[in-house]
């Protein structure tokens, strides 16, 4: 007896549920199972855990943080560059800021909040204000120049509101009015530049709006090519970056030196055995692993207490 179309069909789906079933939900998933345990991938399947002493200090894939208990850097050892992933190196939270190069003007927080002693939950720092911000922290870390083009001596996005008549070009040849946005009233004494095309600039005033003005990122005389190297001062697409560049190690080395109370050149050395080339000889660039780096430095010159 030939059974109906419809239960055909039925039967037809089933058993192909049933296939995939067997070959997707199990027998593929057991074949990479099975090759995550081959010698040379078990140790990356696992998530290369690192180990000293026989205790989990990390993994050599994942960042992580080198500070104290109040978030200050650890002056023995070498930091890694910034994370947006979460509270920092958040699996969890793998990601960028999703900021862009155009976001340059803060969210000033509100002043009686801050008099207070609390935080404003609407208060945001632009992605420029960040960079100028860690780039001006490194650089006092590690006692070099840390200015940048497009940033304030204070840190943050030198970046102008000017008001006027604007020009055919959406330029204002002939400003009436001038603030810099991101420097905010009460918190610095003066702006970072005194005028502006005869101008006098004004500090930012919480809650005024400034959407009306032409915004004027400002480059100022830091040099083209600042000390605190780039991927000192950004974060990676994943947050999760667990390298430097070899110039950001070579930055670190001194400081790190004095604080172990060896000589630089012995530190360089260190940096230099833990460099990675480029992978498959093409892609990338060079990094230094910096886990692994801090755990050669502890195994060879421990820190003095």
């Amino acid at each position: 007896m030939r059974l109906p179309t419809w239960i055909r069909q039925h039967l037809a789906a089933l058993r192909a549920l049933l296939v995939l079933t067997v070959l997707l939900g199990v027998a593929y998933p057991l074949a990479v199972f099975g090759v995550a345990r081959l010698p040379g991938l078990k140790d990356k399947a696992d998530g290369s855990l690192v180990k000293a002493n026989g205790r989990l200090v990390g993994s050599s894939s994942i960042g992580q943080s080198f500070t104290d208990e109040d978030g200050n850097p650890l002056k023995r050892y070498f930091q890694t560059r910034p994370s947006n992933a979460g509270d920092g190196y958040d699996p969890a939270a793998s990601g960028a800021s999703n900021l862009g190069p155009e976001d340059v003007v803060d969210k000033l927080p509100d002043p009686r909040l801050v008099a207070a002693g609390k935080e404003d939950g609407d208060a945001r720092r632009s992605l420029l204000t960040q960079v100028c911000a860690r780039s001006r922290a490194v650089g006092e870390l590690e006692g070099v120049d840390g200015s940048r083009p497009f940033c304030t001596p204070g840190g943050v996005g030198a970046v102008l509101a000017v008001f006027g008549p604007r020009a055919k070009d959406g330029t204002v040849p002939h400003p009436t009015r001038v603030v810099s946005l991101n420097e905010q009233e009460g918190v610095v004494k003066a702006p970072f530049v005194a005028a502006y095309k005869g101008v006098r600039v004004e500090l930012a005033r919480y809650g005024e709006d400034y959407a009306r003005g032409l915004v004027v990122p400002v480059r100022g005389r830091a040099p083209a090519r600042p000390a605190v190297p780039a991927d000192a001062v950004t974060a990676s697409g994943s947050g999760l970056d667990p390298h430097i560049s070899p110039a950001y190690a070579r930055l670190q080395a001194k400081r790190v030196a004095q604080a172990r109370g060896i000589t630089t050149a012995q530190v360089e050395a260190l940096v230099k055995d833990s460099r990675t080339g480029r992978a498959l000889g093409f892609m990338g660039e060079p990094v230094v692993n910096v886990l692994r780096l801090n755990l050669a430095l502890d195994a060879r010159y421990p820190a003095r207490e």
